[in-house]
């Protein structure tokens, strides 16, 4: 019988290589922004939920309390709580703990009752308060928040939403200090332009102030703000523990430019800086006072914008702004 030759080896030539390695270069390209946007859906759906969750737990407190979550900030009554690290200015988001399964946190960190820093309480991370598509959130904790430089405090890409008045700041003594500088000055509904102890919506620094409830809402509770997103390395003022970097407010258009530069505001310009923005692309996903989650478009017309930031405005609404 003949032998056989020796078996010829079967390989790629380079060309080969080549041709198989720009059609795997091909198939990637094509495959990873299906995947991203995938990823992305899936997080809005997760951020959607936190604001859900969130908004229930408004609702419990509501419930428990006759009230929604409100802050400490200033004083009130007989009561001084302050403002800056050596404070008792613990916000609504604290306050609101207990209500999201984060009772031992609540207990440990001495809310309401202990100074911010009298534990590291402050420092720790909540997931349920951070946006999953923002990855500066997940950066713990800061020690840049706008009123407690150096101190180490746990962000939170939710606020509550003030309303629709901004431009004048009264102290946390309520002692006028008139007008500030601010590209987005509008008188509210309550005839202020205080949106920061005098706001005309659901939340804000001086809420304690105002005993409010759901019950009070005239303009319709799926029809009005309850939370915001926002971005931490885009605004200094979002840290969960603290009572003034915890609100928002819809005077400013979502996801705002500078409207001289066309860039975002430093995020040490609260003045500007203090409104609703979000890593989802082309708007922001507001929490309704009914529990549901809505999301806003950039494009909105301000003046819907702003009147959806008000409870009990009176203003005529479009079915779908």
């Amino acid at each position: 019988m003949r032998n056989a030759g020796p078996q010829r080896r079967v390989a790629f030539t380079l060309v080969e290589l080549l041709v198989v390695l720009a059609i795997v270069g091909l198939l990637i390209g094509l495959i990873l922004p299906a995947v991203q946007k995938v990823r992305e859906a899936a997080n809005r759906m997760k951020c959607a939920g936190n604001l859900k969750q969130l908004a229930l737990a408004c609702h419990n407190f509501n419930d428990t309390e006759n009230r929604l979550p409100y802050s400490q900030w200033g004083t009130q009554g007989t009561s001084y709580y302050g403002a800056g690290p050596d404070s008792y200015a613990w916000s609504w988001l604290a306050r609101l703990l207990p209500y999201v399964e984060q009772d031992n946190l609540f207990t440990y960190a001495k809310i309401p009752y202990g100074k911010l820093f009298d534990t590291d309480g402050a420092a720790k991370s909540v997931g349920l308060f951070l946006c999953p598509s923002d990855p500066s959130a997940s950066k713990h904790p800061r020690t840049d928040a706008g009123n407690l430089p150096g101190h180490p405090v746990g962000r939170t890409s939710y606020k509550g939403v003030s309303g629709s008045n901004w431009g004048d700041d009264g102290d946390q003594f309520q002692v006028s200090k008139g007008p500030f500088p601010t590209d987005w000055r509008n008188q509210g509904t309550n005839g202020s332009f205080d949106g920061l102890n005098h706001a005309d919506g659901l939340l804000f620094r001086w809420d304690l102030s105002r005993r409010l409830n759901l019950s009070q809402v005239a303009d319709g509770t799926s029809s009005t703000y309850l939370i915001g997103e926002d971005v931490p390395d885009m605004n200094q003022y979002c840290s969960w523990p603290y009572a003034n970097n915890v609100y928002g407010t819809c005077a400013i258009p979502p996801n705002v430019v500078n409207p001289a530069t066309g860039k975002p505001y430093p995020s040490n310009n609260w003045q500007n800086a203090s409104g609703f923005r979000s890593r989802h692309p082309s708007g922001v996903s507001f929490a309704m006072a009914d529990g549901s989650v809505r999301r806003v478009q950039n494009s909105i017309e301000l003046s819907v914008y702003r009147a959806h930031s008000t409870f009990r405005g009176g203003e005529v609404l479009p079915e779908n702004p």
